[in-house]
């Protein structure tokens, strides 16, 4: 789905536009019969209008949304299979302080998997949003390691669970009945158990444990490329907007390098750099595998653009600062920890250049993996500061790791200027346009506009007013208060306040939620 970019209006008029032309017609008929003119009171003008077009959203991912359905039984709600909900419900694994687990059951989510039509039509009525971002879950769909035997995207058939393919693909049906656009994530961090085993891995180690997910390498490319070309080929008509990957390096850091109580990712095991690299290139190719299969499966035009996919990658990209200005050495640490953060993933999809040992030099180029990208994904939350530090035994490998992130001031910092940097540089660079596919806050609702969103989407508009710089949407994390991975329930997102204490997981639209929707109808502020 190529969208036809069109330049932002300097005004728009309120989004029921003919409405205010029947008002005209009315308030002209009055002053005609009561012999007097009136002359009404033009729309006020926006300061920060967006293009025609504009996606407005929420994103959710479906291990974070779908469970803790308020009347259907676990058997048909729960997803059993992947290896983040053995991660999260083991007893060994969250007795274990290490990996930082809440240790709430996931029945304590708010049950999308059974109340996504009501939930659709609270995004599009009361957050007036014309699109939403979603996950399929291969553990799901693929629940049994039988499918593995399969050689093609046609033989994935008899290996699929027809019922959760139905499920989706109703979900789709909803969700478009509602006038929402769909972007779909292929992977949002969760496998199937028959792919990794983060238990055993966890325990035994990534060297010795069986189904080692992204560590074997081959295995899982070719088995995540055929998921995702069944995907395509199962869900094209409905989706022309595809993400492949949510966050690599997020999975890199927090599984296999630096686990932390923000964030924690199975296998999580520490200082594991050799194998936090070797995963990470082996997700980069992935990625060129995944998309080649979206374009190939996906043959129909479903959203009425030019293009029947459009595939980005969703990195998390960081500002990165150093935490002393005036000390060479920490300017440095904050450009090498740029370089392994934000710029690798991207310059491997999209320009197919490779740096290995992480030393600044794109030493490899892969046609086979270059122009892998029709957008970039944007995840925005935060920056980093960086210091001169190396990672424990991993810079002598490894020289731009002399960096780690300064930690004093906490991971969680509000930086609004960091959104604008951060497409501007990702857009100038790569010639793509962008998508902001996560943003939001845990904090008070009540004051977060004002606090949050109201700055966040001033830096964005202004890197919109930049020369080559193009921005199709906004997704806000996230349209429900969701299990947020390691802090189960703790950490509240949502734009609707899910009340957990009650089986029927009632929602409440928060502040927030409604100066969202006031953004949204009129589109801008």
């Amino acid at each position: 789905m190529r969208r036809p970019l069109r330049a932002p209006l300097p005004a728009l008029l309120p989004a029921s536009s003919g409405w205010w032309a029947v008002m005209l017609a009315a308030l002209a008929a009055l002053s005609l019969s009561c012999g007097t003119e009136t002359t009404p009171e033009p729309p006020v003008a926006l300061d920060h209008a967006f293009p025609k077009g504009f996606l407005w959203g929420t994103a959710t991912a479906g291990f974070q949304v779908d469970m803790g359905c308020p009347t259907l039984a676990a058997a048909d709600c729960d997803d059993t299979h992947s290896d983040w909900y053995q991660f999260v419900t083991d007893p060994d694994l969250v007795a274990d302080a290490s990996n930082y687990l809440k240790g709430e059951p996931v029945s304590i989510g708010p049950g999308m998997w059974e109340t996504y039509d009501a939930d659709f039509a609270r995004a599009k009525t009361e957050l007036h949003n014309n699109a939403v971002r979603l996950s399929l879950e291969w553990s799901r769909l693929f629940p049994d390691g039988a499918a593995e035997k399969a050689t093609t995207v046609e033989e994935l058939d008899a290996y699929a669970n027809t019922k959760a393919r139905d499920h989706y693909r109703a979900m789709f049906a909803s969700a478009r009945k509602h006038g929402l656009t769909l972007l779909v994530t292929l992977n949002h961090y969760t496998l199937p158990l028959w792919v990794h085993d983060g238990k055993a891995c966890n325990i035994q180690g990534v060297d010795t444990c069986k189904n080692r997910g992204w560590i074997d390498k081959d295995r899982i490319i070719r088995t995540i490329a055929l998921y995702s070309g069944w995907c395509a080929k199962n869900f094209g008509d409905q989706v022309d907007l595809w993400a492949t990957l949510n966050e690599p390096f997020a999975i890199v850091l927090s599984g296999y390098i630096l686990p932390s109580k923000d964030r924690t990712n199975p296998p999580a095991v520490y200082f594991n750099v050799d194998h936090g690299i070797q995963v990470a290139f082996t997700m980069m190719e992935a990625h060129a595998r995944m998309y080649d299969a979206v374009h190939t499966y996906d043959t129909v035009v479903a959203d009425g653009g030019n293009s029947p996919a459009m595939v980005g990658l969703v990195p998390n990209l960081t500002v990165v600062q150093p935490n002393d200005p005036t000390d060479p050495a920490a300017v440095t640490a904050a450009a090498h920890l740029h370089h392994v953060y934000n710029q690798v993933f991207l310059e491997a999809t999209i320009n197919g250049r490779l740096d290995r040992n992480l030393d600044g030099i794109y030493e490899e180029v892969r046609d086979d993996m270059k122009g892998r990208m029709d957008y970039i994904g944007v995840n925005y939350y935060t920056r980093i500061i960086a210091q001169p530090k190396p990672f424990p035994g991993a810079a002598e490998k490894y020289p731009f790791l002399d960096a780690t992130p300064d930690l004093a001031a906490g991971v969680w910092q509000d930086y609004p200027a960091g959104i604008r940097e951060m497409v501007s540089w990702a857009a100038k660079t790569y010639k793509l346009p962008v998508i902001i596919t996560e943003n939001g806050t845990f904090k008070d609702k009540a004051t977060a506009f004002e606090g949050f969103l109201k700055p966040h989407l001033t830096e964005l508009h202004k890197a919109m007013a930049e020369p080559g710089v193009t921005v199709l949407g906004y997704f806000m994390w996230s349209l429900l208060d969701n299990y947020e991975w390691n802090h189960g329930m703790a950490l509240r997102f949502g734009l609707y306040a899910v009340d957990t204490t009650k089986q029927s997981k009632p929602r409440t639209l928060t502040e927030l939620g409604r100066k969202y929707g006031e953004v949204a109808e009129k589109n801008g502020f």
